[in-house]
C-alpha cells in the first residue's frame, strides 16, 4: 500500500470544513465522485478507490444538488497516485492551487486509464454508443512524466510585473520563474527574452508561442545560426513584444507507401494552433489515414473526382495534406470563421502549389447553405470543431449533403458524444475511435472518430 499523504499543518483547513470520504469513481473535469450524507460530492486531486480527506469549497453549508471539494489529505492511496512533478499545479492544501494541471497527481498510465473511462463514459451516456476509446500516448511524454510538451503559454502580470498564475478560490498571484509544461525550446525564449524578470504593467496577459520542431535547433534562441531562430512570439496584451508575429510550423505526414511529406504553415502567433509539440503530427497522420481509408471504399464506387470538406480548418493542418491527396482529381472545400487563419491557409496553399483548393471564410453552418454545384456531394467530410462541437445543424448538413463517411476530431468528450447522437440519428455509424493524449497532466484529451454510413 502506497503511503499515507498529509498536507503541512499551515495548509490545513479546519476539522470543521473537512470530512472524510472513499472516491467512488472518476467524473468530469478532473474530478471524482464521492458522497458526503447522500449528496454527491465532486472532489479534486482524487482517484478512485482511495480514502481521503477533504475541504467543502465555500460556501460549504449551500443547498445545492452537489457539492465540490478538494483532497487535503490521503490516508489510503492509489497505485496511480504519485507526487506531483510540478507542486504548484497540485492541491491547495499541499501549496499548489494554479491549476493548469489538474491530473499532476497521476502517473501518465492512469492519466489514460482516466480519459479513456471518461470518453466511454460521455459516448455511452450523451452519445447513446456503447464503445471503448483506447488512449494513445505520445512518444517521449511518458519519459518526462508528462511535462514539456506545450509550444504556447500563457500568464498573467501580477501587481508587482511579474509573470504569474492566480492560486484558484483567490485573487492572489503566484509569480512563476519557468513553465514546466512547455517545451524546453520556448522556456528557453522566455529566458532570453527576459520574460521571467517581469517589468511588465499589472494585469497584463503574456502570451508565449514557439513552434516546434525547431529546425534543427536545441531550443536555444536568438542569433543568426538558423533562420529558425527568430521562429517564436512573446505578445502582451496581444501586441508583440519579441520575435515575429507570423509563426512558421512544420508538420511531416506519411503517404500511403509510408513515406513522409513535410508540409509548411504560416500561422498567427496569437491565433490557434495545437499546443502539443507533436499534435500536428500526430493529428495530421491519424486523419489522412482514416480519410484514405474511406477513400478506398468511395473510388471503387465511382470514377469522378473525389470532394472532399474540410470544416473549422483553421491555418489549414488537414488542408493541405488533403488536397495533396490525388492532387490530380481531387477538390477541397475548406471553411474557417477566423479571417487570419483563412489569410493564412491561402499563403499555405500557394507555397505548397495546391491550387484544388476552395478555401473560404465564414461561418461553418451558413457558408453551408450556399455550396457550389461541384463541392455539394462530399465523399468525405473532415471536421475540427470548437470546444462547443459541430452542433446539430452542421451535423444534418453534412448528412444532407450525402457524405458517406466523416472524420471528426474533438476536443471535447461531452460535445463528440452529442454530435455522435446526432449523426448516428441521422443514418451514420461509428466504424473507428481512438483518443491521443495531446494534453498530458490534464483531464483534457482529443478524439478521432470515423462515422460511416
Amino acid at each position: 500500500m502506497p503511503t499515507p499523504i498529509t498536507p503541512s499543518a499551515a495548509a490545513t483547513p479546519s476539522a470543521a470544513t473537512t470530512h472524510q470520504v472513499r472516491i467512488e469513481r472518476y467524473a468530469d473535469q478532473g474530478r471524482c465522485v464521492a458522497h458526503i450524507d447522500g449528496r454527491v460530492v465532486f472532489v479534486r486531486f482524487a482517484l478512485p478507490g482511495e480514502l481521503v480527506t477533504i475541504a467543502l469549497d465555500e460556501p460549504h453549508d449551500r443547498d445545492d444538488r452537489f457539492w465540490t471539494g478538494e483532497v487535503t489529505e490521503v490516508i489510503e492511496p492509489s497505485e496511480d497516485r504519485v507526487e506531483p512533478a510540478w507542486p504548484l499545479a497540485g492541491p491547495l492544501a499541499f501549496g499548489g492551487g494554479v491549476g493548469g494541471a489538474d491530473l499532476i497527481h497521476v502517473s501518465v498510465p492512469g492519466q489514460r486509464a482516466w480519459k479513456s473511462a471518461t470518453v466511454s463514459e460521455q459516448m455511452k451516456r450523451l452519445g447513446h454508443v456503447d464503445v471503448e476509446v483506447p488512449v494513445i500516448g505520445v512518444p517521449g511524454d511518458d519519459e518526462r512524466h508528462g511535462l514539456g510538451w506545450r509550444t504556447r503559454i500563457e500568464m498573467i502580470v501580477d501587481e508587482k510585473g511579474r509573470p504569474s498564475m492566480r492560486r484558484r478560490g483567490t485573487h492572489v498571484r503566484v509569480p512563476i520563474d519557468a513553465m514546466p509544461l512547455a517545451t524546453d525550446a520556448l522556456n528557453a525564449v522566455a529566458e532570453h527574452e527576459h520574460v521571467w524578470d517581469g517589468g511588465f504593467e499589472a494585469g497584463a496577459q503574456i502570451r508565449v508561442a514557439v513552434p516546434e520542431p525547431r529546425g534543427g535547433l536545441t531550443g536555444e534562441p536568438g542569433g543568426n545560426a538558423s533562420p529558425d531562430d527568430r521562429n517564436y512570439a512573446v505578445l502582451v496584451d496581444g501586441e508583440l513584444r519579441a520575435g515575429t508575429q507570423a509563426l512558421t510550423e512544420r508538420v511531416t505526414v506519411n503517404d500511403a507507401n509510408g513515406d513522409p511529406h513535410e508540409f509548411t504553415y504560416t500561422v498567427d502567433a496569437g491565433g490557434f494552433w495545437q499546443m502539443h509539440r507533436e499534435a500536428p503530427n500526430v493529428l495530421a497522420n491519424t486523419v489522412l489515414d482514416l480519410v484514405r481509408e474511406s477513400l478506398g471504399r468511395v473510388i471503387r464506387r465511382n470514377g469522378r473526382d473525389i470532394v472532399l470538406w474540410d470544416l473549422y480548418s483553421g491555418s489549414g493542418l488537414f488542408t493541405l495534406p488533403l488536397a495533396s491527396l490525388a492532387a490530380e482529381r481531387t477538390r477541397v472545400l475548406s471553411i474557417e470563421g477566423a479571417k487570419t487563419a483563412v489569410h493564412n491557409a491561402h499563403r499555405n496553399l500557394g507555397r505548397a502549389g495546391l491550387g484544388n483548393v476552395d478555401a473560404r471564410t465564414g461561418d461553418v453552418s451558413r457558408t453551408l447553405r450556399v455550396v457550389p454545384k461541384h463541392f455539394s456531394r462530399p465523399d468525405v467530410v473532415v471536421l475540427d470543431p470548437p470546444r462547443a462541437g459541430a452542433r446539430k445543424q452542421v451535423c444534418r448538413q453534412i448528412a444532407e449533403a450525402g457524405a458517406p463517411a466523416v472524420v471528426y476530431v474533438a476536443c471535447d468528450p461531452a460535445s463528440l458524444a452529442r454530435d455522435t447522437a446526432t449523426l448516428v440519428g441521422l443514418g451514420y455509424s461509428i466504424r473507428h475511435i481512438e483518443a491521443h493524449d495531446i494534453y498530458p497532466d490534464t483531464h483534457h484529451v482529443e478524439t478521432v472518430a470515423l462515422f460511416t454510413r
